[in-house]
């Protein structure tokens, strides 16, 4: 299977997933309270056994994509979605990342457990996830929010032929358009852990922020921020102290 890095985001996070995952069902995983046999798992080391040491890696996004990996510990790189994503799954099992134990609902409504190992597939989330925050607008993010579990679930019934799921991966396309970056992060003992990020598109004003250096935000300015955002809640609570008053008098005669 050849992929070219010219994929977008919501396609190259289909065909890869579904080559690059195990999942597990039926037997004793039917009883729910039933813990996963350890020779069930065939690609995750359990993180008990994992190395004692973190592996930290630098993985590269352009417009939402993942476009190289970089192990800092032996100076190996990946391009390329298929050899990427595998390199991922060898480093993210090796240290037991990835591993999910769920009850989820089928489309016809019933409910199912489900084991699922996808190291590759964690590490991709959690530093895409760390990308995206730092270079998208916060309003425009929490509109991709809400399309990535729509789209989620036309993938879950079946429908990525549909004109919905068009119109979905058109959108999450377009929120793309500045994920670009570099995510630096570790692995260890079953765990993702994010060590920084930079990027030319970042939302990050470090002199607006400061608790250091004074910069364009006056912190004065909160205080009619606070009694305008505050006037909903202040004339709820009126409101609710009347009726109170008003139940009271009713109750006394």
């Amino acid at each position: 299977l050849s992929l070219s890095l010219s994929l977008s985001l919501p396609l190259f996070l289909f065909v890869c997933f579904f080559i690059n995952v195990c999942s597990y069902e039926s037997g004793v995983l039917e009883d729910p309270m039933h813990p996963a046999p350890k020779s069930l798992y065939q690609m995750t080391t359990d993180p008990q056994e994992a190395p004692e040491m973190p592996e930290e890696l630098d993985i590269e996004f352009k417009d939402g994509v993942p476009i190289k990996v970089t192990n800092l510990s032996d100076k190996s790189e990946k391009t390329g979605a298929l050899q990427l994503f595998a390199y991922l799954n060898e480093v993210g099992g090796r240290h037991g990342v990835g591993r999910i134990d769920i009850v989820e609902n089928r489309v016809i409504g019933m409910k199912s457990r489900g084991i699922y190992e996808t190291p590759g597939g964690e590490i991709l989330w959690k530093t895409h996830m760390d990308i995206e925050t730092f270079t998208m607008d916060r309003e425009l993010r929490r509109i991709k929010q809400g399309l990535a579990l729509r789209f989620s679930e036309q993938i879950y019934q079946g429908l990525w032929w549909a004109p919905e799921c068009e119109f979905t991966r058109a959108c999450i396309l377009k929120s793309q358009e500045n994920v670009t970056g570099t995510v630096r992060f570790a692995v260890y003992r079953g765990q993702v852990y994010i060590r920084g990020r930079q990027s030319p598109y970042s939302l990050y004003n470090k002199e607006l922020v400061s608790m250091d250096v004074q910069g364009d935000y006056n912190p004065d300015d909160a205080e009619g921020f606070i009694r305008i955002c505050g006037l909903r809640l202040r004339e709820y609570h009126r409101v609710r102290s009347v009726g109170g008053q008003i139940s009271k008098g009713a109750g006394n005669s």
